[in-house]
């Protein structure tokens, strides 16, 4: 006659096996539904960046077309020169911000590099490169007579 104690141990044994093989079948179904939704994001990225690749080549290679000058998509500035200028031209502070439909201030700041002209100024910078001192005072003159 078979001990107890082994034919217990035997049927839970088996009986956790049983359970134990019920939940690892649903667990591999979840995984290999989430390697197949890894596999096909994995996919879709590549094509993402395959797409990204080929726009940046063709904005890269393709120039914004202007019906002006291409200097204008190009100005700079250097604070050091746009002081040299106000001085070699002979204006104020107040005189060039008048000329440029900006402050004072402004001015100063934009001399002393702690902030920098946005694009309409920067139009206006360039604009005013052009000008001879006895231009500029014409155009103060004007200014100040409007």
């Amino acid at each position: 006659m078979p001990n107890i104690a082994t034919a217990l141990k035997q049927e839970i044994t088996r009986l956790a096996r049983k359970e134990q093989k019920s939940n690892n079948g649903a667990l591999k179904k979840a995984l290999a539904s989430y390697r197949s939704e890894i596999t096909a994001l994995k996919r879709r990225v590549a094509d993402l960046e395959r797409g990204q690749k080929q726009v940046t080549e063709v904005v890269a290679t393709v120039r914004p077309q202007t019906d002006g000058d291409q200097e204008d998509a190009n100005l700079r500035f250097r604070a050091a020169g746009f002081a040299q200028h106000r001085k070699r031209l002979g204006l104020s502070a107040r005189e060039m911000g008048m000329l440029l439909d900006a402050s004072a201030l402004s001015v100063y700041k934009w001399e002393a590099g702690k902030s920098k002209p946005r694009a309409k100024h920067l139009e206006a910078i360039a604009g005013i490169r052009k000008l001879g001192k006895r231009q500029a005072m014409k155009r103060l003159e004007a200014l100040a007579a409007a």
